[in-house]
C-alpha cells in the first residue's frame, strides 16, 4: 500500500464515482480501477458497494477511509515543513468555525497568524456547529469552535467564552418600539422569527427557554444561512434571535441593526476550544489554538461590542490559583 493507492481511494469515495474520481485525478478510469483492486487485495476486504448509481464504502472502506484522510492531511503538512526554511513555525492548520464565530474572531484570527507567522498555512471552514463538531470527530480538523462540551472523549475541550443572545431587528423595523433597547420573552415569543432548523443548536437552545416559560415561538421561516437570514430580517420578513456575531460583519459602514437585550431571560451560550489531543496536535496548530484564545480575549475586552463574557478558566478570566485550562461536561451545564 503507498500513499498514492490512500489519495486514490479518499477521492473515489468523495466523488461517488470511480469515472468523476479519474476527472478529478485526471487519470484514466481503467487505471484508476487497477489501484484500487490492489488495494483491496492488500487490504482482503471489499473496501466499495459498486452499482449503477456509482459507489459506497463499505463498514471497511468507511473506516479506511476517515485514517486515510487523516493520514494524508499528515503527510500534506509534512511537506510543507520540509519545504519551509528550518526554525520557522511551518504547517497547514485547518480550523473549524460557526458562521457567527467567522464573523466575532475569523478576521482577527486570520490577520494575526498572517502577521506573526507567515509559514502557517491557515485552512478556515465555516459550518454549522454540528458539521464542525463531526468534522473533528473524523480528524478532519485540528481545532474547531463549537457549543458544546460533549463532542469527544478523545478530544481536549478549553473554555472560550459566552455570548449573549439578543433580539435583532433592522433600525427601522416596526416590530418593536423605537427607542426600546430591551425586550421580553414573552414579548419575543409574539414576534414573527427567523430562526435555524431544530437541528441547529442555536435553535435547540431557543427552543428550550421558551419552553421552560410555557411559550410558543412564532416561526414563519427556517434558514441555516447566516446571510440570507439576515437578509431576510433586514427585509423585514421577521426579527431572530443571535448573537452579536451575526452583525459584526457588517461593520461601521453597513446596515444598520437593534440588538435587543432580553430582559428577564438568561439568554446565553457557551463556545468552546475544541482540539486534537496532545499527541496529535501540530505544533502549528497549538500555536493557531493560542491565537484563537488571545482574539476572544481581545474581543471580550473590545467595548465596541457588548454580549461577550469570559467564561472562568477561558480566555479573559482571572485563573485562580491551581486554576487549569480544561473544562469538563458538568462544569458546562447552565
Amino acid at each position: 500500500m503507498d500513499m498514492r493507492q490512500l489519495k486514490y481511494f479518499v477521492q473515489i469515495v468523495e466523488s461517488g464515482s470511480l469515472s468523476q474520481a479519474s476527472r478529478q485525478l485526471h487519470i484514466a478510469q481503467p487505471a484508476l480501477s487497477q489501484q484500487l483492486a490492489k488495494l483491496e487485495d492488500q487490504v482482503g476486504k471489499a473496501l466499495l458497494h459498486r452499482s449503477s448509481k456509482g459507489v459506497t464504502p463499505t463498514d471497511n472502506g468507511l473506516a479506511l477511509y476517515h485514517h486515510a484522510r487523516f493520514m494524508l492531511r499528515q503527510l500534506d503538512q509534512a511537506l510543507s515543513i520540509a519545504r519551509n526554511e528550518a526554525g520557522a513555525i511551518q504547517g497547514m492548520v485547518t480550523v473549524g468555525l460557526p458562521a457567527t464565530t467567522v464573523s466575532a474572531l475569523g478576521l482577527t484570527l486570520v490577520k494575526r497568524i498572517r502577521e506573526r507567522y507567515p509559514s502557517i498555512m491557515l485552512n478556515v471552514v465555516e459550518g454549522m456547529s454540528g458539521h464542525i463538531g463531526d468534522l473533528m470527530r473524523l480528524d478532519q480538523l485540528d481545532l474547531a469552535v463549537v457549543f458544546t462540551s460533549e463532542i469527544s472523549a478523545e478530544l481536549t475541550i478549553e473554555p472560550l467564552l459566552v455570548e449573549e443572545l439578543f433580539v435583532i431587528v433592522p433600525d427601522d423595523s416596526p416590530l418593536v418600539p423605537k427607542g426600546k433597547t430591551t425586550i421580553t420573552i414573552a414579548e419575543a415569543a409574539q414576534l414573527p422569527l427567523i430562526l435555524p432548523t431544530s437541528s441547529h443548536g442555536l435553535r435547540q437552545r431557543i427552543a428550550a427557554e421558551f419552553e421552560n416559560r410555557g411559550l410558543g415561538t412564532n416561526v414563519v421561516t427556517e434558514i441555516d444561512s447566516l446571510a440570507l437570514l439576515m437578509n431576510c430580517v433586514y427585509d423585514h420578513i421577521g426579527a431572530t434571535i443571535k448573537p452579536m456575531g451575526a452583525v459584526m460583519q457588517e461593520g461601521p459602514k453597513g446596515r444598520h441593526w437593534r440588538c435587543l437585550r432580553i430582559s428577564d431571560a438568561h439568554f446565553r451560550r457557551r463556545n468552546f476550544l475544541c482540539l486534537l489531543p496532545p499527541e496529535r496536535l501540530t505544533t502549528a496548530a497549538a500555536v493557531v489554538a493560542g491565537e484563537l484564545k488571545e482574539a476572544a480575549r481581545m474581543l471580550i475586552a473590545d467595548t465596541r461590542w457588548s454580549g461577550f463574557e469570559a467564561i472562568p478558566g477561558g480566555p479573559g478570566a482571572r485563573k485562580r490559583k491551581g486554576e487549569t485550562e480544561a473544562y469538563s461536561a458538568t462544569e458546562a451545564a447552565e
